[in-house]
């Protein structure tokens, strides 16, 4: 019985790196039970209706999208498309050219490192820095971000700390409001000196062709002022039917993913400024990507696409919480992404991320905390499934044979006889475990001490009495 990838990544996991994500996390997910329970008794009820409008938007795909399109072309946005990766990065650098643009200041987004921009524009000869304060340290550092929306859940403050010495933003010091200045210090000539710069989006309105980004560091409202093009970079999946379901979604966003009532900031960008305004930019591109969507959107998986990109369900499952983002070996970790890579990366990288949808428990907190609704368990099953069929080598991995549960659990004389027994398991060295398979197993698993057998003895003395 052989173990999956991310057991092996997460055997050898940094104990910094694990303490970082288990406090980040856990904080999150209590953030969240407050903020959403406590201003929405019936919180539920608007997770149903945020999902079944996502379907609905995801079904009619093509009507919005032309929809989005009419509005902002009528507002001066110019707007391209981008099947792949390739596609979008070569868009992106000759609208960057033609404005002779040379360095830019790019606030978070994910769909931008699903296409490994920013390594792709500095090596075409573009200065390219990211804003937000975690992407900022994943720049300094070579990395990768590690969550959809806390990139450096990973690292602690004494990393950072490190990191801005070592690249000379100044004197070491742990404290958080004295590093975020240095980096604050550090980027204002970045700003002031770019004339370019690039978003996300959280969602886009068919309706208006208005573009929602969200943040709570205010650095892409900063790059936007000083900026004459900006580049919108988006998911054709970011769109919703009408500006008033906004409110719905940036309600849940802010509640799932960091526990606040709103992001600190919420921009609704119609298009390049008019003449009477006196700041932002003057020429305004929106690439809108498919880069595997289409395919996914064909497929029984089609509901992952309907992911706001929250990060609630990487909070709250116990894998990402053993192994870290990086273990999923993709932008999108945890189980939303066990579900997105699979389908984005297509038939040709299907098999090499085919054990992703088995790492998982299936224990359903993903769907539960899910703000619309995404059966992520029903949508795991789904890939276990093509795999095995396909035959992918990543399905293969074993799992424990169920023949010989099927056979304890439906007699009663073995079941009380393996209860009797099952404190054994505590004292018997995974050595001497009869069984070859799960000897293998455990070796890179701990089992908790057995603590059953009681229960019918308890019940038979309660009914004696």
């Amino acid at each position: 019985m052989k173990t999956q990838p991310i057991d092996r990544y997460a055997k050898d996991l940094d104990p910094e790196v694990y303490a970082s994500i288990h406090q980040t996390s856990n904080r999150r997910v209590l953030q969240r039970e407050g903020s959403l329970f406590g201003d929405y008794p019936h919180a539920n009820r608007l997770r149903h209706w945020a999902g079944e409008l996502k379907r609905h938007t995801i079904s009619h795909i093509d009507k919005y999208l032309e929809q989005a399109v009419t509005a902002m072309e009528s507002r001066g946005v110019e707007v391209h498309f981008a099947s792949e990766a390739e596609s979008a990065r070569r868009q992106i650098l000759e609208i960057l050219k033609s404005h002779k643009v040379d360095r830019i200041c790019k606030s978070k987004s994910m769909v931008t490192e699903e296409i490994d921009l920013r390594r792709y524009l500095e090596k075409h000869g573009i200065e390219t820095w990211e804003s937000d304060l975690g992407e900022f340290v994943v720049q300094l550092d070579d990395d990768h971000p590690s969550h959809i929306v806390t990139p450096i859940i990973h690292k602690n403050r004494f990393q950072i700390a490190r990191t801005f010495r070592d690249h000379g933003l100044g004197d070491y010091t742990e404290d958080p409001e004295n590093l975020t200045q240095q980096a604050r210090k550090f980027l204002r000539e970045k700003y002031l000196s770019s004339i370019g710069t690039m978003t996300g989006a959280n969602f886009v309105s068919a309706e208006s062709g208005r573009i929602v980004v969200v943040t709570n560091e205010g650095n892409s409202r900063f790059g936007l002022a000083g900026a004459k093009v900006h580049i919108a970079v988006v998911g054709i999946e970011k769109l919703v039917p009408r500006d008033e379901d906004l409110a719905l979604y940036l309600n849940l966003l802010a509640r799932s993913s960091t526990g606040q009532h709103l992001t600190i900031y919420t921009e609704f960008i119609v298009g390049p400024r008019p003449e009477n305004q006196p700041e932002g930019p003057e020429n305004m591109h929106v690439i809108f990507i498919d880069n595997g969507r289409s395919e996914t959107l064909a497929s029984d998986c089609r509901d992952a696409l309907n992911c706001i990109r929250c990060g609630a369900c990487l909070n709250v499952c116990p894998v990402f919480r053993q192994a870290s983002g990086h273990a999923y070996r993709h932008t999108y970790p945890g189980p939303i992404g066990a579900v997105l890579a699979p389908n984005l990366v297509g038939k040709e990288g299907f098999a090499e991320l085919a054990d992703l949808p088995k790492a998982s428990s299936l224990c359903g907190a993903c769907n539960e905390v899910c703000p619309v609704d995404i059966p992520i368990p029903d949508l795991l099953l789904r890939l276990r499934n093509r795999g095995k069929e396909e035959g992918a080598p990543g399905s293969k991995i074993a799992s424990p044979p169920m023949g010989a549960w099927a056979t304890l659990a439906s007699s009663p004389t073995a079941w009380k006889m393996a209860l009797k027994g099952g404190h054994l398991m505590n004292v018997i060295p995974h050595g001497m475990i009869p069984v070859p398979a799960l000897r293998t197993w455990l070796e890179d698993r701990t089992l908790p001490d057995w603590q059953g057998g009681s229960f019918r003895r308890w019940l038979r003395n309660r009914k004696q009495k």
